[in-house]
């Protein structure tokens, strides 16, 4: 395992199957899942697979979403982290891209843009990337803020699975 990041408020740590139940929580609420496809997950097998395709991520590619933990209660909260893409997305493939979900009753406590900042650090400083990318649905205003708050830029938006995104970008100013 890497060794976590921490913030003022978070520990961020590569994903455990401990935090099955915490992740079963996440992405079984349909409210998590709007702008997602509105595909709740229904059974904690399903959180268990996940977590399993997280670890594959991690021995894959050296990256992958991480665990976002309270500090203060040790509570695991939701998922940040730079995910590496293989497919292609909006004529983009092989890129790294940073993403987060969150329980719901953490939401608006600025925790998305905490990690965020901390990861968009380490893939810059740390792992070397070029540039760090992202895509969310058009409507989802609360997680463009977010990019915006962490210095990535519009791009476009373009049809992806059927829904219209929006792609942002933040180029690596130390290379």
């Amino acid at each position: 395992m890497k060794n976590p990041i921490e913030t003022e408020r978070l520990l961020l740590r590569e994903v455990q199957m401990s935090d099955v139940d915490g992740m079963f929580e996440l992405d079984s609420n349909p409210n998590v899942h709007i702008y997602l496809g509105n595909k709740p997950v229904t059974t904690i097998k399903q959180s268990e697979e996940y977590i399993e395709n997280l670890k594959q991520q991690y021995k894959d590619f050296g990256t992958g979403r991480w665990a976002v933990i309270l500090k203060n209660t040790n509570e695991f909260i939701g998922w940040s982290g730079i995910k590496f893409i293989t497919d292609e997305v909006n004529n983009h493939q092989n890129f790294y891209e940073i993403g987060y979900r969150f329980i719901e009753k953490h939401w608006g406590k600025g925790y998305a843009t905490e990690a965020g900042k901390a990861f968009i650090d380490h893939a810059f400083n740390e792992m070397k990337v070029e540039a760090v990318y992202a895509y969310a649905d058009e409507g989802n205003q609360n997680s463009r803020k977010i990019l915006e708050k962490l210095g990535l830029q519009f791009v476009n938006s373009f049809e992806y699975e059927g829904e219209m995104e929006v792609w942002y970008e933040i180029k690596n100013p130390n290379l």
